[in-house]
């Protein structure tokens, strides 16, 4: 679709210089509009400085060309924003306003600005006001429900512009003017069908033109449909158009009576993969989706997809992928069409067809990133051609592409209630493929947003363990962005699903996890009797290098306390069973740590002892780090009790391991560089 005055609420032009081209009417609009940024608002009359971003509202239905007339005065304006243009959609397909702390994240990102995970609206809304506070931006935000979203994302700067479309006014925002669109001029309107039909279907009846520019009400969306559909019919007269048209005026809205003529005349196959398109999450489509939903093959629903471009029923969407997306003033007409041509079940069932597709995927994109299993490189051979990635690096692309649809299938799946098997599948593998391809730390801000859907569904299907799972994985994310006490409130919970599910890794891993925030929060008495209680658990079972750990973890807190003396036994008890699992590198450690608290404890000779001991074993076990950071621990051990040329020495040696490490560490990565080009098909096990 071009970038003319057709709403597509949110997925409209891009802005770029060639949208001038294309941008058809609205002249008046534009000229109030640009001079309502200069207009002096209500503060500048009293006397007081602006102390928010100027508001613009564009008003209208959807189909009324309201996004596009948006993204044309952005690009007449935006030179005048050294630090940009910013957007986003307030709106889901379906209606549902975005919650603010969503749109508050993408802006955020898009600023290249940390968004912790689990933050909450008024931290993230915060946080971007004062992003905004030095910039000079325009913000587009585009299909508001209420004033409630856009008051939340205004930037308390009057050097920034934002520019609001909506259905209504934004009553409760102060000095805002809207502009409600109507009808194009008949002019622009018949120039708009003309790039459609070419001139001489125009020319040779005018009026027969015009009087379709009067049925359509001049709505640039319905405009747009009736000219695909003459596009698509060479033959076809514009008065024969006009007549239907005019047949039905009184159903529903010119853009309704457009829409349901150009799917009464498509082929049965092709009409019911569009009404299917209705499910699609986020309003996103691309050809695996189309294909799982219509239980067709990849290429046909791609022609047909390209099929739909040519309509004007859906656009490309600028990707190097193939990615399509619904005009939101067309998506709730064709979930009605969905409700009333095909049955529940049928639904239901390409909804899960379509999910079954995604999990597929997910498990693609993430083998293709483990590469020393030949078993799982021949389970991924054995899978479709279209469901194999050529290299990690078109997995990651897709992944990247995709990601706002997937995570909407993520939450579509939950609301649903229906397919909640499927939907843990999903969610899991999407997880997985999310810390395979970004890792951990990236991805945190979505991986907080997946674990909540996930226990959702726990707690609405009573599943304990997955609910102890999902609660674990909350409170390890709370804690690394410093909300320890949440944290542990989410450790606690955890703990009580997982006796209830009776899963001792939950139990065990839970009362860790508590000990472990009480440590962070300073209470070092509770801290080491919840590790104690997981200690115990741990050696009921006989889990030797847990229970090693669990000892070193105990000392620690008894470190802390400056309880020396039960440190010190507990890190012996730690070192011994580090010992018997055979652990060389966490003996080690666990000695290190043992040199510490006997320095801590007055023990200088004893600590010297124990440090060099510890030397050996990291030697033995090939950690550099650690050889050198126990160089330096004897070095400062030995400047105490006076000897000051064995200290230089050890910290000479320190330094030579240190070095010596970076180099090698540089030429593996240059190595490791090399070798990228190379890489063709990695693949791993695409089970679970």
């Amino acid at each position: 679709m071009t970038d003319q005055a057709v709403d597509t609420d949110g997925a409209g032009p891009s802005g770029d210089a060639s949208a001038e081209s294309h941008f058809l009417g609205r002249t008046r609009e534009l000229k109030e509009l640009r001079a309502d940024i200069e207009r002096a608002g209500l503060d500048t009359l009293s006397g007081r400085k602006a102390p928010r971003a100027r508001v613009l509202l564009i008003a209208g239905r959807p189909g009324s060309g309201r996004t596009a007339l948006a993204e044309e005065l952005v690009r007449q304006v935006a030179d005048r924003y050294a630090d940009g243009v910013l957007r986003v959609r307030l709106g889901e397909p379906d209606g549902t306003p975005v919650p603010v702390e969503r749109a508050a994240r993408e802006l955020l990102t898009a600023l290249d600005l940390p968004t912790p995970p689990g933050a909450g609206e008024d931290e993230l809304s915060e946080a971007l006001r004062a992003a905004l506070a030095e910039r000079r931006v325009l913000l587009l935000l585009d299909d508001a429900a209420g004033a409630e979203q856009v008051d939340a994302l205004l930037p308390d700067s009057p050097d920034c512009l934002a520019v609001a479309v909506s259905q209504g006014p934004l009553t409760g925002i102060t000095d805002v003017r809207p502009c409600t669109l109507g009808g194009l001029d008949t002019k622009s309107a018949l120039e708009l069908l003309t790039r459609y039909t070419g001139s001489v279907r125009i020319t040779v009846d005018p009026r027969a033109a015009e009087s379709l520019v009067e049925v359509c009400q001049g709505q640039p969306a319905a405009l747009a449909l009736a000219g695909g559909w003459l596009a698509a019919r060479p033959q076809a007269g514009v008065s024969d158009l006009a007549k239907r048209l005019h047949a039905e005026a009184d159903e529903g809205t010119p853009l309704s009576r457009a829409f349901r003529l150009v799917h009464e005349q498509l082929p049965a196959r092709a009409a019911r993969i569009l009404r299917l398109l209705s499910l699609a999450p986020a309003g996103l489509v691309d050809p695996h989706t189309a294909s799982a939903l219509a239980g067709c093959s990849v290429s046909t629903a791609r022609t047909t997809l390209d099929d739909f471009v040519a309509l004007n029923l859906l656009r490309a969407v600028d990707s190097p992928l193939p990615q399509y997306e619904i005009p939101g003033c067309l998506h709730p007409l064709l979930h009605a069409l969905a409700e009333s041509h095909d049955r529940p079940g049928e639904l239901q069932l390409a909804r899960a067809r379509m999910l079954e597709r995604t999990v597929r995927l997910l498990q693609s994109c993430r083998a293709i990133t483990e590469t020393d299993n030949p078993e799982a490189r021949e389970k991924l051979q054995g899978l479709p051609r279209s469901l194999r990635f050529p290299s990690p690096r078109a997995a990651a692309d897709w992944l990247d592409i995709r990601r706002p649809a997937l995570l909407a299938a993520a939450r579509l799946a939950v609301a649903d209630g229906e397919l909640d098997t499927l939907a843990r599948r999903l969610m899991s593998q999407l997880v997985r493929a999310m810390v395979a391809h970004v890792g951990t730390q990236a991805a945190a801000p979505d991986l907080y947003g997946i674990h909540r859907l996930v226990l959702d569904v726990a707690e609405r299907r009573r599943l304990s363990r997955e609910k102890a799972a999902a609660l674990l994985n909350l409170g390890d994310l709370d804690a690394r962005t410093g909300r320890t006490s949440e944290a542990l409130v989410r450790y606690r919970a955890a703990l009580d699903a997982g006796r209830e599910a009776n899963d001792p890794y939950a139990t065990g891993r839970a009362m860790e996890s508590v000990g472990g925030t009480h440590q962070e929060l300073g209470d070092y008495d509770r801290a080491a009797d919840w590790f104690g209680r997981a200690l115990a658990q741990r050696l009921a079972r006989d889990e030797r290098a847990d229970a090693a750990r669990l000892y070193g973890r105990i000392g620690t807190a008894h470190t802390y306390a400056g309880r020396y003396g039960e440190a010190l036994r507990n890190w012996r008890a730690a070192v011994a069973g580090h010992r018997k699992s055979g652990d060389v590198a966490a003996q080690a450690r666990a000695l290190s740590e043992l040199a510490r608290v006997q320095e801590y404890a007055g023990r200088p000779e004893e600590s010297l002892h124990t440090c060099q001991e510890a030397v050996e074993w990291a030697r033995r076990a090939d950690d550099v780090r650690l050889q050198a950071a126990l160089q330096l621990r004897l070095a400062d051990t030995l400047e105490r009790l006076g000897d000051s040329a064995a200290a230089r020495l050890h910290r000479g040696a320190a330094e030579r391991m240190l070095g010596e490490e970076l180099q090698e560490s540089h030429e593996s990565d240059a190595e490791a560089d090399h070798g990228s080009d190379a890489c063709e098909i990695r693949s791993t096990s695409i089970e679970d």
